[in-house]
């Protein structure tokens, strides 16, 4: 990086704890696992999102665009050297708006509430089409059922030769790991309840 970048991530110490990561061929910073900006080769780089991104067109400030070997991603990342250089009056604004939102978005993407059945660790589109079938609509019912409550549910609805498999699925995805991780004596109390 260019002296002023270093500089840059001076600067970007203001708004919170940043990470670096390699990203689109330059390094991209992150606040709370959210990447907000990109410094590659001379050019720093600002994420638009909701009203910041006409901000950032209405300063005259380009989209970032990553060229890959067949083909080009265009992302919503807006270049801002000329703002930092010019120590532009709004940039504290923009950059600390560009983190709200890539958190804010992070965290409803890693949120139950973005998620499908077929999301979850265990299941895919199979399962979630037996759970709809047996009244489990969305994510949120099916946390809020025991794994034996969801099982004893898929049973009644698609016959009770369901392999046994399903109720350890249930729980290791209510778990958030895979259902061969759980323990033993784990699976065997699952058994007892149902």
């Amino acid at each position: 990086m260019l002296e002023v970048k270093s500089g840059f991530v001076e600067y970007l110490s203001q708004f919170g704890e940043t990470e670096k990561r390699s990203m689109f061929g330059g390094t991209g910073f992150f606040v709370s696992g959210a990447m907000f900006a990109l410094v590659k080769e001379d050019r720093i780089y600002l994420r638009g999102g909701n009203d910041l991104t006409q901000n950032l067109i209405d300063k005259e400030c380009k989209k970032f665009v990553h060229v890959k070997k067949s083909s080009t991603a265009i992302v919503n990342y807006y270049d801002i050297t000329d703002l930092y250089e010019k120590e532009d009056q709004g940039l504290d604004v923009m950059v600390k708006k560009s983190v709200e939102n890539s958190v804010a978005e992070k965290e409803y993407r890693d949120s139950k509430l973005n998620k499908r059945l077929r999301d979850l660790p265990n299941l895919r589109l199979t399962i979630e089409r037996m759970l709809k079938k047996a009244g489990v609509e969305d994510v949120d019912t099916f946390f809020s059922m025991s794994p034996e409550e969801l099982f004893r549910k898929v049973q009644q609805a698609h016959g009770y030769d369901v392999d046994v498999k399903l109720l350890w699925m249930f729980a290791g995805a209510q778990n958030g790991t895979h259902w061969t991780l759980l323990s033993e004596e784990t699976k065997q109390q699952l058994l007892r309840a149902i």
